[in-house]
């Protein structure tokens, strides 16, 4: 059987550096792949009209494509979260659409959650920044709050969630959180005290975004959400940053309304652009923490996702049910 017989399955994008994991993949379950670097939906339906499936990290899948990819049955995320494919129009198309589960980089998230709390909270980036620059004074750091007895909030309490609650116990935090999906006695049970969305806001001295993005979460963070918060506060985002409206948090720390933010995510996203340029207010702030989207990231995580996508289009194109389906299509 030869790498064709079956089709060609296509990665719409991916910054791997390589696409070795899913070519071999693909081509022992006899398909061909085709490796793209897609920066816009018309890209997609370009290089994509012949594919049986396609693999996506950030290239966007909307019903636009869906009408013209007549050959496309599975579209498979590398990842967990699917805003970026249109699932309700893969499902009028007859298309399957897969995720990784949480556990692909369950601990890596959460672990980088704590690191950038701890870097927003002990102000680790702005010592570094002073002493690099001959200033060897504990007081650049002023004012540091201590850590033990303050509020630790999380938006959302999946899987993730409660293992960033996990690791923060132990600092002798109080944990509280907000998830509408979530009973309050599970998070009672998991040492979390439930709490509404604006209990959340206003009380809050460290505030964890690990929630969905959804069309309710989108610009969740504005102006108006920002002023509700402690001036003191830190806020934390380990999850897509268009939750947070980036215009509205630069000014909230610019004119102190919080004291510092730490991200993983920016609401541009700059992996989705093709000549991204580091104009956004954000990065010349000395009270933020940014780093590129890379809360997933170890070596073990990247392996697995990247085989996880792969065999989840291959088991789907090959007439199996697929182990972690986002939708359902009629066989």
């Amino acid at each position: 059987m030869t790498p064709t017989e079956l089709g060609t399955i296509m990665i719409a994008d991916s910054d791997f550096g390589d696409a070795d994991i899913e070519r071999a993949i693909a081509e022992e379950a006899g398909f061909a792949l085709d490796a793209r670097q897609c920066k816009s939906e018309e890209e997609v339906i370009r290089y994509g009209r012949e594919a049986a499936g396609i693999l996506t990290q950030y290239a966007h899948i909307g019903a636009a494509a869906m009408e013209q990819l007549p050959n496309c049955r599975v579209i498979a995320r590398y990842g967990t979260g699917v805003d970026i494919v249109d699932v309700d129009a893969a499902t009028r198309h007859g298309i399957q659409v897969t995720n990784a589960p949480n556990e692909w980089c369950a601990d890596e998230v959460a672990d980088h959650a704590i690191a950038l709390w701890l870097c927003a909270a002990r102000k680790i980036n702005e010592y570094d920044a002073a002493t690099r620059a001959g200033d060897w004074r504990w007081q650049t750091g002023e004012p540091i709050w201590r850590l033990r007895g303050r509020v630790f909030g999380i938006l959302g309490f999946g899987a993730i969630a409660e293992l960033i609650a996990d690791r923060a116990r132990p600092f002798g935090v109080e944990l509280c959180s907000h998830d509408p999906f979530v009973a309050d006695d599970r998070l009672r049970a998991a040492g979390v005290r439930p709490v509404t969305f604006g209990e959340l806001v206003e009380e809050s001295d460290y505030l964890v975004i690990q929630a969905p993005l959804t069309p309710d979460t989108h610009h969740l963070f504005d102006a108006a959400t920002l002023a509700r918060m402690k001036p003191t506060a830190v806020l934390v985002n380990t999850a897509r940053g268009p939750i947070v409206s980036d215009a509205a948090l630069a000014d909230a720390l610019a004119d102190g309304t919080i004291a510092a933010a730490a991200l993983d995510d920016i609401e541009e996203e700059p992996a989705k652009q093709r000549d991204w340029r580091p104009v956004n207010p954000l990065l010349s702030l000395h009270n933020t923490v940014i780093t590129p989207h890379a809360a997933y990231y170890s070596e073990q995580s990247l392996r697995a996702v990247r085989a996880i996508a792969t065999q989840e289009a291959v088991r789907v194109l090959t007439g199996r049910p697929p182990t972690s389906p986002v939708n359902s299509v009629r066989s």
